[in-house]
């Protein structure tokens, strides 16, 4: 049996859901609300397959923040979900998978933001350290946040 951990965080943003699933079903998009574009400003961006939606691949490779890794979308839903499978190189390797799942709330939409990955015997043993809920957490609510900036002023 394997284990795995699960991060999860949401939000009511102010945008319809399309508004908010084409700034996530376009990795080119990312740059306007990711949590994680502050890390590196010199990080080195590969956009492949697909322009969006199914088949669209983005591979970053950066500093010792940002590290190395690929994102490839697996699932999208127009308006409802994006599935993500992504794929840490450095500074550790792992595979998880990323959903986001999007519902229409009154004028605005509710964003669920959560990852599932595996939980390797370190990381159980060093829970304290590697608390992923911990180490993710803040950056899921980050990143929500600048994307109800970002759909609200698209």
């Amino acid at each position: 049996m394997s284990v795995t951990y699960t991060v999860e965080r949401s939000a009511t943003l102010s945008a319809p859901p399309l508004a908010v699933y084409a700034l996530i079903e376009d990795f080119h998009r990312w740059v306007e609300w990711s949590p994680w574009e502050e890390l590196d400003p010199d990080v080195q961006r590969t956009y492949s397959g697909t322009t969006h939606g199914v088949g669209a691949i983005y591979a970053w490779s950066g500093n010792k923040k940002a590290g190395q890794g690929r994102m490839e979308i697996s699932e999208a839903v127009p308006g409802r979900k994006v599935r993500i499978r992504l794929a840490f190189v450095k500074p550790f390797k792992s595979s998880n998978v990323t959903t986001f799942t999007l519902t229409e709330e009154g004028k605005g939409t509710r964003v669920v933001w959560q990852m599932v990955g595996p939980k390797p015997f370190m990381m159980r043993m060093l829970g304290f350290v590697f608390n992923m809920d911990k180490l993710v957490g803040k950056d899921f609510e980050k990143g929500l946040a600048k994307l109800e900036q970002a759909s609200s002023s698209s």
